[in-house]
């Protein structure tokens, strides 16, 4: 049975198991790249707002990019939970600020912290294909957050995953949003025919 046929909750079980079982050497490489990666982009893309997230779990270290963005001068951001059906906020954050466990309890800046528009996001996924689809936590918020984003002006959209998160085609329904490129620890892929 071709992937994009089976149901996301198997795509995504079979994704996490294989991201939990990479070894200390590829995850250090993955934080490596994305650190680089993720600097160059901004520079290149001379971002105004750049936001990533907070790992949960083995998700890769985003953290990291985070706190080298801030020490380039880059304005930093994460995702802080909305209510259900609605897109994300993104507020102001930099590594060292408070942070309070949000909704879905994962760590967020504080509801005081400035609400901004990132002009480019460092995504959080489960699974991916070269599309550009992505398989998430089943939740939705970054396809309306993502389609609110590029209806106001234009942003770059990069998932963020390890090679092992990889497959053939991800079920991909009218509202979901595909990613602009997707960084792993072995490449970067350019998907909705960006170059």
């Amino acid at each position: 049975m071709p992937e994009a046929a089976e149901p996301k909750s198997l795509l995504r079980r079979r994704a996490l198991a294989r991201r939990a079982a990479l070894d200390p050497p590829t995850r250090a490489l993955m934080t490596a790249r994305l650190v680089d990666k993720g600097l160059a982009c901004a520079r290149q893309w001379r971002a105004r707002v750049v936001s990533a997230f907070f790992p949960i779990g083995d998700e890769p270290d985003a953290l990291a990019l985070v706190a080298a963005l801030g020490a380039a001068g880059f304005v930093t951001a994460l995702p802080a939970t909305a209510p259900a059906g609605a897109p994300l906020t993104f507020r102001l954050w930099s590594v060292g600020d408070p942070i309070v466990l949000g909704a879905l309890n994962i760590p967020e800046p504080l509801a005081e912290a400035d609400a901004v528009d990132p002009d480019l996001l460092f995504v959080p996924l489960v699974a991916f294909d070269r599309r550009g689809h992505r398989i998430g936590y089943g939740a939705g918020h970054y396809d309306r957050t993502l389609r609110r984003l590029r209806a106001a002006g234009p942003i770059r959209a990069v998932g963020v995953a390890y090679s092992v998160c990889e497959i053939a085609a991800a079920p991909d329904e009218p509202h979901d949003e595909p990613l602009d490129f997707i960084l792993t620890e072995r490449e970067w892929i350019a998907a909705r025919g960006h170059s």
